[in-house]
């Protein structure tokens, strides 16, 4: 099975409270070893394997030099569609949701979990494109223990999904680097929220734009054209979501 390296202290602390039972593998330098005495004693009463290194090997065990002091390594995770019936569930728990369009830059995916994390977001949803990013070990590091708050979905096609989150009675929220309308401020409160960040060079796809609820454009002076598309979902959800 592939596995996926959770690098700091963060990341592998987040996991070691969600499921300790998925660390395969700990390695740690000396300062950090002295942190997780808690987590060294339950692997070896589990008897899996946790080693303290030199950073030369931590280095190489993560393949970075942005390990931070501690590598735990995990079965990737199983990426899965909703059902049919999701989207009506959500709706009813007026769950609030993350749709990313082709996101290609694993670090903008784990900066966007991270900050989804933050705000409460329960469900990101990524497509089943090769161009997508997927979680992988950069996206786990930036998200510092962001994805063991989500769940990570990853349907066939969007655009059905997204007509079906729309008939549930979710106000899906498409970001616009030029052409949206719509206005973040005079959206219902109380009604279920599903923004929609597009890739980092073409933005949201015509196809996947037309059938959300509606287009917004975060203003600016004009200096530059657009935002990094992290930066403009952390400003989307803490107006839509922090209400």
């Amino acid at each position: 099975m592939k596995t996926i390296n959770l690098c700091g202290l963060a990341a592998v602390s987040a996991r070691w409270r969600q499921n300790p039972d998925s660390i395969e593998r700990l390695f740690f330098d000396y300062d950090t070893g002295r942190k997780v005495g808690d987590m060294t004693k339950a692997m070896a009463r589990m008897r899996k394997v946790y080693r303290c290194v030199e950073n030369e090997e931590l280095e190489k065990v993560a393949g970075s030099i942005h390990h931070g002091g501690i590598i735990a390594v995990v079965n990737a995770p199983e990426l899965v569609g909703p059902t049919r019936s999701d989207p009506r569930a959500w709706a009813a728990a007026r769950a609030p949701i993350v749709i990313l369009d082709r996101i290609g830059n694993a670090h903008n995916l784990g900066a966007i979990v991270r900050t989804a994390a933050f705000y409460g977001v329960k469900h990101i949803i990524i497509p089943d494109t090769p161009e997508a990013a997927r979680p992988n070990d950069a996206a786990y590091r930036v998200a510092e223990g962001g994805f063991e708050s989500v769940q990570v979905w990853l349907p066939y096609n969007m655009v059905p999904l997204v007509e079906d989150l729309a008939a549930a009675g979710y106000e899906v929220v498409a970001a616009s680097t030029r052409d949206g309308h719509g206005r973040t401020d005079d959206i219902k409160p109380g009604r279920p929220i599903a923004i929609v960040l597009g890739n980092e060079e073409r933005g949201v796809s015509d196809e996947l734009a037309r059938v959300c609820t509606r287009r917004v454009t975060l203003p600016g002076t004009g200096n530059v054209e657009s935002l990094n598309v992290s930066v403009a979902g952390a400003i989307l959800m803490d107006r839509l979501l922090a209400r």
